[in-house]
């Protein structure tokens, strides 16, 4: 058994069946493939590498081999490997040239095959094979006027440009969790396809002095979690986050919040279809900030007040809106109860019910509380999320 075999399915099933081409051009960024390619297998995907000239010299051939338990294909022979990879039914579903050159961006836009990775790009585009790219390269290569001209040129032929993250020097290629996302995205289905999702997590923060605050235990894990698989379904998805100890995606466009007054106040800019509100917002916060730090050896009073519900607020601007609500010690018909309390209170179309007594780092006891009916969705924040998204694409 060759040791590719078995991290397969290691993480998910998702991309069984799926066949990806990664053409490998002559970036540093190279250099991420092995990491890239290992995590599309791990999620199923069988992976066929394809090198230029100018990759061989910066990662070997038997790396990438070892990596995918596929020999790289280096040059084109009598066995015509472009037509056999991207020219019939029997093709590979995805060819994803990570990372791209600016060298290799420009000949694919301007139909210059004279690589086996272009050829490759020549094949896939005339047959419709889905082509996306990873560019990376200095900042000012990017930034040319003729390189930019060739990304637009090939936006416009249908390809996915994936990336990249600038850090004011380089464009540096995508991270390896976009691409297996944008994968995702590209091969398994979008029931999602371009709906207008909101979600609205982590978080807030109410101020007692300048170092004090007042908050909620929650990670943000599940407002991420949904975030990532509505971009993978296919949905034009935003992610308004508060306070969280997980990292964001850095392909999702986020807009951050500190206190419950910060999230009223962008209210008024939701135009979304959908808007889903798993976040832990404060219920009261202190009557009075006080500036500087309070004395901790005098200790200190203060009152609260109630602040602004906002699930009311987001429902006056989307028709369509689904709420959480954790609660502890309750039987699910009291969850279920409660929820629908919830539900009824603020229109909503949907309640997700939490017990936090059952809830762990990664997963959750839900249910999916609507008018008619209660649905079981425990599980990883990932199963939740999704069970969530098929509702939404099922009803909605």
């Amino acid at each position: 058994m060759h040791p590719s075999e078995e991290i397969y399915c290691e993480k998910s099933s998702r991309l069984r069946g799926k066949t990806v081409v990664v053409g490998i051009t002559g970036s540093i960024a190279a250099t991420e493939c092995f990491a890239t390619i290992r995590d599309l297998i791990r999620h199923g995907a069988t992976v066929i590498p394809v090198m230029t000239e100018a990759a061989c010299d910066l990662v070997t051939v038997d790396t990438i081999e070892f990596a995918s338990g596929i020999k790289p294909i280096t040059k084109l022979t009598g066995q015509a490997e472009h037509i056999k990879h991207m020219g019939d039914a029997r093709s590979a579903d995805l060819l994803m040239v990570y990372p791209a050159t600016a060298n290799t961006i420009s000949k694919i836009a301007n139909g210059i095959d004279d690589t086996t990775v272009t050829s490759m790009a020549t094949v896939a585009l005339g047959n419709g094979i889905p082509v996306a790219v990873a560019p990376a390269m200095h900042e000012a290569m990017f930034r040319n006027p003729a390189v930019e001209a060739n990304l637009k040129k090939l936006e416009n032929m249908g390809v996915i440009i994936i990336g990249p993250r600038s850090d004011g020097v380089r464009a540096k290629v995508a991270t390896k969790d976009e691409v297996v996302s944008w994968a995702f995205k590209l091969l398994c289905g979008n029931d999602l396809a371009d709906r207008k999702i909101l979600i609205v997590g982590g978080r807030s923060e109410e101020p007692i002095d300048d170092m004090r605050i007042i908050t909620n235990r929650s990670t943000g894990l599940m407002s991420v979690s949904l975030a990532r698989r509505a971009f993978e379904r296919g949905a034009d998805v935003e992610l308004w986050m508060g306070a969280g100890s997980v990292e964001i995606p850095d392909y999702i466009k986020t807009r951050r919040f500190e206190t419950v007054e910060d999230l009223v106040e962008m209210v008024p800019d939701i135009n979304h279809e959908i808007v889903i509100v798993p976040a832990a917002l404060s219920d009261f916060a202190p009557s009075k900030m006080y500036h500087g730090k309070l004395p901790s050896e005098e200790g200190f009073k203060s009152d609260f007040v109630p602040v602004p519900k906002v699930l009311p607020l987001i429902r006056e601007k989307c028709d369509t809106v689904i709420g959480f609500k954790a609660e502890s010690g309750f039987t699910d018909k009291e969850l279920v109860d409660r929820a629908r309390l919830r539900l009824n209170e603020y229109g909503l179309r949907a309640v997700v019910a939490n017990d936090i007594d059952a809830a762990g780092k990664s997963s959750s006891a839900a249910l999916l509380v609507t008018a008619d009916d209660a649905t079981d969705i425990s599980g990883t924040k990932i199963k939740i999320s999704d069970c969530i998204l098929d509702y939404c694409a099922a009803k909605l």
